[in-house]
């Protein structure tokens, strides 16, 4: 593990292109936690977290020779990962039933009481999402994607993807509230 602090992150990238399983293992290891935070934004558990993580990897390898540090190594890896995560959902994700905008439901106010929680309460209230709520959620509000975007990954139309999240929203604010009351 020591040799992670030996090297810079270019070198490692630079000796992964040569297909060194050494450096290999080295940028597995050095970059292991934060795609893993990632990936668990989108998974409904640790193995599953695990297992995009890993396929991810798996891309990053094949197609190291395709990333060019003219971007940061972590913005190329988290689109990898991202993707690797939304793709695994996909495939769950179309057996599940599109709903039209006609069928969404009022949005209340934002609750306060996230201030309550910590980013672990939070994310265990996103688990409790439905995958396509959570996605959609993840896809939005944290990786940045817009509604045409979410649209054309997931294959279901804009709207429905505007009322995923509308759902996904209203549903985190009842789960909040219903927690801090818990705790409160």
């Amino acid at each position: 593990m020591h040799l992670l602090h030996r090297f810079t992150e270019e070198e490692i990238v630079s000796k992964c292109k040569t297909g060194s399983l050494k450096y290999q293992e080295l940028l597995y290891k050095q970059f292991y936690g934060y795609a893993m935070g990632i990936s668990a934004r989108y998974s409904l558990n640790q193995d599953d977290a695990l297992e995009v993580v890993n396929d991810a990897f798996i891309k990053v390898f094949n197609n190291i020779n395709t990333y060019s540090s003219d971007k940061p190594f972590r913005a190329w890896l988290r689109t990898i990962v991202v993707n690797t995560a939304i793709d695994r959902r996909r495939k769950e994700l179309k057996h599940q039933q599109n709903t039209d905008i006609d069928d969404a439901i009022g949005v209340g106010h934002a609750a306060n009481a996230i201030e309550n929680l910590n980013a672990q309460d939070i994310l265990k209230l996103m688990k409790q999402l439905p995958q396509i709520q959570l996605t959609i959620f993840n896809m939005y509000e944290i990786d940045g994607y817009n509604h045409d975007e979410i649209s054309k990954i997931l294959n279901l139309p804009a709207s429905s993807s505007r009322v995923y999240l509308s759902r996904a929203k209203e549903k985190l604010r009842q789960l909040i509230t219903t927690e801090t009351h818990s705790h409160g």
